[in-house]
């Protein structure tokens, strides 16, 4: 029932299933059958797509609730994502099609994206991970391909994370390679299924750890900085010799494969990737006053306020230049940085300081004699020279790229499929924002062609 990552076609399946009780059916082989419908979102649902999970379709079923009187009642239509291969009514979305923007194929992504988007919650992940070995392999990861090029330049990631398990797991598994080294960094705030998945994923893999201190990770807050920090002491302690490490959030997804990321960074010549430029006047308000982390009224419970307290200047009379909090770092870099005296004090001095993580790494940079070291006279680099990471924001759709085809939360774009050509081809190694249940067909079709490519660049190797 559930494939393999083997030669997978570039096409994705979207199924729609005649009736609920083909969803009901679907799920009772694996021994459920009670307890299936609460009030639109259903168990059922959610068990279907576990079990289809790792199938390149897509299924469509009305849902179904029982109403307090026990009659039913249809709700809505859902899409999920996978489905049987035997199920009807099928309709091929191409991967391909979509890349090259034809407009048929645009079209049915988004008819999917009318439907409402049922995925994986974490405690689907949570089950899915219990039985190491049979995930292992049901996911494809003793299938994955790699060049003795690529062995002999690790790679090592520090994944900030607090929610989705889901789509964590495919972003891992979308950056995994066997040789490569990698640390999670899970909320101290976040829900206990949440954490009982990362904390699975970690326990079925080597070369993937949860990071051995965890902060309450605060937005804009000194406590994000410090989560890559803590992944980044663990990461040089480990026994993997890593060339460069690499940090993502639970929204990214990589644009390149591990052979071509490893050809660029070899390009690098132990330079560092991330955005550093000169603050504006607004900017400089971030550190040039005290910011005190308060209660806030909305989705993030405390943020930083900034005080009347204005701030000494930063030590060492360090030169101050903002950036993302996203970086790509060779290890000569972070290990002089952690034994040195000049970032403990700049990290101390930036403890109240707002978003710290957005100048930290974006000024040390710029120290001279740090190891790639950007001298301070270069011009800037920013988030669109950088290619660190490829976020397109609302107020500069339509100059500095075309605009989203997806949505936006906080003026950033969450993707749609219709930009699937422009992520590949813009030239950044990953992206954020990806959510599945905005566009499930756009991650699909990523991770279709990075597989695909990643197979190209890796037999080209061997002939």
């Amino acid at each position: 029932m559930l494939a393999s990552a083997k030669c997978k076609p570039a096409i994705i399946k979207l199924i729609t299933i005649p009736s609920c009780q083909t969803c009901m059916e679907s799920r009772d082989h694996h021994g459920s059958k009670h307890g299936m419908f609460i009030f639109g979102e259903t168990v059922g649902i959610r068990a279907f797509c576990y079990q289809i999970f790792l199938e390149d379709h897509f299924g469509v079923c009305p849902v179904r609730t029982r109403t307090f009187n026990g009659t039913k009642k249809n709700l809505k239509t859902v899409i999920v994502q996978g489905a049987t291969r035997n199920q009807a009514h099928k309709s091929d979305i191409d991967c391909t099609a979509i890349y090259q923007l034809d407009p048929v194929e645009i079209g049915k992504t988004l008819e999917i994206r009318k439907k409402e988007i049922v995925t994986l919650e974490d405690g689907d992940i949570v089950s899915m991970t219990s039985e190491c070995q049979r995930y292992i392999v049901l996911r494809g990861y003793v299938d994955i391909s790699v060049s003795s090029e690529e062995r002999q330049f690790p790679l090592a990631y520090s994944l900030v994370v607090h929610k989705d398990a889901y789509m964590v797991e495919r972003m891992l598994r979308a950056v995994y390679m066997p040789h490569n080294i990698y640390c999670i960094h899970y909320d101290q705030k976040s829900s206990k299924k949440f954490i009982a998945a990362m904390e699975n994923l970690a326990k079925c893999f080597p070369n993937v750890f949860v990071a051995s201190k965890l902060e309450r990770v605060r937005y804009a807050h000194i406590t994000r900085l410090k989560a890559d920090l803590n992944c980044l002491s663990d990461l040089l302690r480990s026994t993997v010799k890593w060339k460069y490490v690499i940090n993502l959030c639970g929204q990214d997804f990589p644009l390149r494969t591990n052979f071509e990321l490893v050809s660029e960074l070899k390009k690098l010549k132990g330079a560092n990737m991330l955005e550093t430029s000169r603050p504006s006047e607004l900017k400089k308000q971030r550190f040039a006053f005290q910011y005190l982390l308060k209660d806030a009224p909305f989705v993030y419970q405390k943020l930083p306020v900034k005080t009347a307290q204005t701030k000494d200047p930063p030590p060492h009379s360090i030169e101050m230049f903002v950036g993302s909090a996203y970086f790509v770092l060779s290890r000569e870099f972070v290990n002089h940085v952690f034994e040195s005296q000049l970032m403990k004090d700049f990290l101390s001095w930036s403890e109240d300081t707002y978003s710290p993580d957005e100048h930290f790494w974006a000024s040390l940079v710029r120290v001279p004699g740090v190891p790639g070291a950007i001298p301070r006279s270069k011009p800037d680099i920013t988030d669109l020279m950088s290619k660190t990471r490829l976020v397109k924001w609302n107020y500069l759709e339509g100059s500095l790229y075309p605009s989203c085809t997806g949505t936006h939360l906080r003026s950033v774009c969450i993707y749609g499929a219709a930009e699937l050509r422009w992520l590949l081809n813009y030239g950044h190694w990953f992206a954020n924002k990806f959510d599945p249940k905005v566009d499930p067909v756009l991650i699909k079709c990523l991770e279709q062609k990075l597989e695909e490519k990643q197979r190209h660049w890796v037999n080209l190797g061997l002939e």
